[in-house]
């Protein structure tokens, strides 16, 4: 179970603000992705294609963080830690809806053979300016 959310932090993971996703290397360092986010109730979600770095890295080590900035204002944001889990993106839904939400339109194909994922966080600490 995660901490509650704030409502500030609830309207910057609905609308259409990217995030930064940070995990960690097998040699400690950090490694960044941006990406597209939805939530579930209080966990957030995004999607990825399996053997990514960032899949690879939350495999070993599932804790994470993730930083949303506020697309109309960049001194307001959150940043959320927590600990993921990942379960298959059938028919890309996860993908197709964050698609939707972010450029208006489906997905662009994967690579052959890609499977994707959805990844689920259960925040553990919020911080931030809208926390």
């Amino acid at each position: 179970m995660g901490v509650p959310l704030s409502d500030a932090t609830l309207r910057l993971l609905d609308g259409k603000n990217y995030a930064v996703l940070a995990t960690v290397n097998p040699d400690g360092s950090p490694q960044t992705s941006a990406i597209w986010v939805g939530r579930d109730g209080g966990d957030l979600l995004f999607s990825t294609v399996e053997g990514r770095i960032k899949h690879r890295n939350m495999l070993r080590d599932p804790r994470v963080s993730v930083t949303v900035l506020d697309s109309a204002d960049p001194e307001n944001y959150v940043e959320l830690r927590g600990r993921v889990s990942m379960t298959p993106d059938v028919g890309r839904k996860l993908d197709t809806q964050l698609s939707w939400k972010y450029d208006g339109k489906d997905p662009g194909e994967d690579r052959p053979g890609a499977v994707r994922v959805v990844v689920r966080v259960v925040v553990e600490k919020a911080t931030g300016y809208a926390a």
